[in-house]
């Protein structure tokens, strides 16, 4: 029924208001359940809103961000500042030092496991994701095949509009060349994150 009354619609413009109004991200087979096209239709249509966001003079402030197959509208990064201070949000609750290295290590090599992260790490990370957790920067997605069927992580929606990816692809390349000089930190992927947010 509503396919009927579908052609009178901008079908770009009508999935930006269908994600205005979600509470969380979306996939395309929501979308197109909801508007009861095909979701090939609504993959062009997000394209096409994508397009739009970037392209538009003035600049719209809003992204369409994607990650793990499902959308959602989110503000841009250049605009956070302000988007903070309306919201009241707390401008302390900046990550540590050990709150980014451990984000950019399950960020890049997600999903991965506590031991893992450790590994990697060279110290205790139980509070730094705990931390993490509780700011809605990462998520348990399942447990390892592994003795002891450790949890595993990865980064959530929130983690991408903190640092203003609109996907997980648009991380930068992680150089895993160890430097030589312990000193240098630039080539680290909690740096690299930090230059690119």
């Amino acid at each position: 029924m509503i396919a009927q009354h579908l052609a009178s619609y901008n079908l770009p413009a009508l999935i930006e208001a269908l994600l205005f109004v979600s509470s969380g991200p979306v996939s395309p087979n929501q979308l197109a359940a909801a508007l009861e096209i095909a979701p090939s239709q609504v993959e062009d249509a997000l394209r096409d809103l994508e397009s739009k966001l970037l392209s538009t003079e003035p600049p719209s402030y809003l992204r369409l961000q994607k990650y793990q197959g499902r959308y959602q509208l989110t503000t841009a990064a250049e605009v956070a500042p302000f988007v903070e201070k309306f919201l009241g949000l707390d401008t302390t609750t900046r990550l540590t030092q050990a709150g980014l290295e451990t984000l950019a290590i399950i960020a890049y090599r997600q999903p991965i496991t506590r031991p893992q992260i450790e590994m990697i790490r060279g110290v205790n990370s139980d509070s730094v994701l705990k931390t993490l957790l509780s700011k809605g920067l990462i998520q348990e997605v399942g447990r390892a095949e592994a003795p002891g069927r450790p949890i595993l992580y990865a980064v959530t929606t929130e983690f991408l509009q903190h640092f203003g990816f609109r996907s997980i692809d648009e991380l930068p390349p992680w150089n895993s060349e160890i430097k030589e000089d312990p000193n240098q930190m630039s080539d680290s992927p909690s740096q690299q994150m930090l230059a690119e947010g």
